[in-house]
């Protein structure tokens, strides 16, 4: 079973409560789990939260739409993926965060399929990043998160869920998917509040409720109205990990 697992808190540090935050009729959290349900090779998808107080609203939401939800560890988000693939039976784990409002289901696919008819244990599109950040994908087997929630110990590798993973190439066999053209430089994720100010311009601008956008959409609209692109450029790229490994030091 694949199994599409968002991981989802209240507690950010730059932004919080970001994934409860309005893009025009839904919740940040909202957009984001029927933009990863529409994925066709993702047979169920399952928010994992903390057990902190803070994130009752999260499974209070999971309830009201009737998605599966599991609560583990705030800090070892690691630990947190592990228990929720065990709970729920994944064969094969899709990594998402739900800060990630612009998550395209068709790179989803590709990614899954990838992995799917080969014998990689970890695709992603962020060991060498080509697309925006923001639109992250990490595709893994069970077998090898389970390796890494065993063997991984450094702060970063239980935080970040995959280093342990993408750092070992002598044991996990991994792929990096690319973009025929480098958009990293890009920020489409929701970290701050000029994120969420870009993220809202999008959304006033391409959506429409019961259809999706994509990311040709996104980037032939920032290409007639390039100005959007000013709003929450500035910042570095896996800003969190980076900061991590700075406290890790």
């Amino acid at each position: 079973m694949v199994v599409g697992v968002i991981q989802a808190r209240m507690g950010s540090s730059r932004l919080p409560g970001k994934i409860m935050l309005k893009l025009i009729d839904k919740t940040v959290l909202e957009h984001v789990i029927l933009r990863v349900k529409a994925a066709k090779f993702i047979d169920k998808v399952v928010i994992a939260t903390t057990t902190t107080q803070n994130d009752n609203v999260v499974e209070k939401l999971c309830n009201e739409l009737r998605v599966c939800c599991f609560r583990g560890s705030e800090e070892n988000v690691l630990q947190r993926y592990y228990g929720a693939a065990l709970e729920f039976g994944a064969d094969i784990i899709v990594r998402i965060t739900a800060d990630d409002p612009l998550k395209d289901p068709i790179i989803l696919d590709k990614a899954i399929k990838i992995l799917l008819d080969s014998n990689y244990d970890y695709v992603s599109n962020t060991m060498l990043p080509t697309y925006p950040e923001g639109l992250d994908v990490e595709v893994f087997k069970f077998e090898a998160l389970k390796r890494a929630y065993l063997e991984a110990r450094l702060p970063s590798e239980r935080e970040h869920v995959t280093p342990y993973i993408w750092k070992n190439k002598s044991i996990f066999n991994t792929y990096n998917l690319t973009h025929d053209e480098d958009l990293s430089q890009m920020r489409w994720t929701l970290d701050t509040f000029d994120d969420y100010e870009f993220v809202t311009r999008v959304y006033e601008n391409l959506y429409k409720p019961n259809s999706l956008f994509h990311m040709g959409d996104v980037i032939n609209l920032l290409a007639t109205k390039p100005e959007l692109l000013s709003i929450n450029s500035g910042h570095i790229r896996n800003e969190g990990y980076i900061k991590s490994l700075k406290l890790e030091k």
